[in-house]
């Protein structure tokens, strides 16, 4: 089976988190990279597991955990634009965010409208 935009783009998006993790890493901030890193890589896991649910509910269920996770991804990404922590850029790491919350927001609702 081809994979989906949304397992790609989580794909990626993890990829772009790990790059920022060591990025945060070398600027000697460390407590809240590693929430980032955990969050940010969640949700293509979680993605992942929903590709192989035992049902719609089990489907639904993996998807918004995924949700869920870009959710906290995008307050750890804000946290530390806001807070000035360090200085990098983190508007596109948050766009990427916005637009996985999007994706998944209507699979999810989708998903089960469609029940």
């Amino acid at each position: 089976m081809a994979e989906s935009i949304i397992q790609k783009k989580s794909f990626h998006f993890a990829l772009n988190v790990i790059s920022l993790y060591r990025e945060l890493q070398e600027h000697r901030e460390y407590v809240l990279s590693k929430q980032l890193l955990r969050s940010g890589t969640s949700i293509g896991a979680n993605v992942e597991e929903a590709t192989a649910a035992q049902s719609r509910r089990d489907f639904v269920s993996k998807m918004a955990i995924a949700s869920k996770e870009a959710r906290e991804t995008k307050y750890w990404l804000r946290l530390l634009q806001q807070s000035q922590l360090v200085a990098i850029d983190l508007t596109n790491a948050i766009a990427q965010v916005d637009e996985l919350i999007r994706i998944l927001t209507a699979i999810v609702k989708t998903t089960k409208d469609s029940s």
